[in-house]
């Protein structure tokens, strides 16, 4: 057991948290939690998840994670400071990308261009064309002195002024039938069900999807599982590399979002900022639980 483990260890028993509450809080399986402990790095599911591993302990004890790696930095591996291994990253390398796939599409915002300028020159002809046809329709009136209408005896002795007047007033004594008002399609609405310490219960309602977007301002590591206990991702966020993850769980109830550093850390539901009901800068490791009721 290394004297970094020790001191990890020491401050849970301070705070009476067994490995398996440990687990419940971080969302850390048991085994990589007694692996920090013991100091067996070598057992982790990769280089990277060492320091996170570490970080997330150290924050859910009361311990300053980055105190720790600077007076301990001998006793981790330097192989284990390495950036976010490329299989974890959701940014596909452009290499991928076959030399004909590239060549398609390079060609394919010219064709888009010719296709729109073909598009406009059909609709300005058909519209010339047809303003051409329209005015050849028309019959010319060739005596310019008398109107395109003949003048009714109606309307010469004044009875068809009476008519309109009628008409006027039946009009005036119709009342416009009331448009019937469409239902208003009830908003989505997000509201705190309950709060113990760091961890908050959310309610969903009035939404038809759930779909929840996870961005990172600086660099958190977040964790995001089912109301099964499915593990859905685990991962750190890092801005300017892959500072978002997306997921839809319209088909879920419940989804249990465990957070390593909050004030980095925005939740999305259906594009609706989430509030936090414990400030970031209070807690920095937080359990946020959404149950959506459809």
């Amino acid at each position: 057991m290394t004297e970094l483990g020790n001191i990890l260890k020491e401050a849970r028993e301070a705070k009476g948290l067994s490995l398996d509450e440990l687990q419940s809080i971080t969302k850390i399986q048991k085994r990589y939690l007694l692996g920090i402990e013991e100091g067996n790095y070598s057992m982790m599911p990769g280089k990277f998840y060492v320091r996170a591993f570490i970080k997330q302990y150290a924050e859910a004890v009361g311990l300053d994670p980055e105190q720790l790696f600077e007076q301990h930095k001998n006793e981790i591996p330097s192989t284990y400071n390495e950036e976010l291994p490329e299989q974890l990253s959701r940014v596909q390398s452009r290499k991928s990308i076959s030399p004909e796939t590239s060549k398609v599409l390079d060609f394919l915002p010219k064709l888009l261009i010719a296709i729109f300028m073909i598009g406009a020159i059909a609709l300005v002809w058909y519209l010339i064309v047809k303003s051409a046809g329209d005015g050849a329709d028309q019959p010319a009136n060739t005596d310019k002195s008398k109107p395109n209408f003949e003048e009714t005896e109606e309307f010469a002795d004044g009875s068809g002024d009476e008519d309109t007047g009628e008409e006027e007033e039946a009009a005036e004594e119709e009342e416009p039938a009331e448009e019937e008002a469409e239902p208003e399609t009830p908003a989505q609405e997000i509201t705190v069900a309950s709060n113990s310490g760091s961890n908050t219960v959310y309610e969903l309602k009035g939404a038809e999807t759930f779909v929840i977007k996870i961005v990172s301002l600086g660099q958190t590591w977040v964790g995001l599982s089912n109301g099964s206990g499915k593990t859905i991702f685990q991962e750190t966020l890092v801005k300017g590399k892959n500072e978002s993850r997306t997921e839809d769980l319209s088909n879920e109830a419940k989804a249990v979002i465990n957070i390593g550093r909050a004030p980095d850390t925005e939740i999305y539901v259906n594009d609706q900022k989430l509030e936090y009901a414990v400030p970031p800068e209070q807690d920095m490791t937080q359990v946020i639980t959404i149950n959506f009721v459809k």
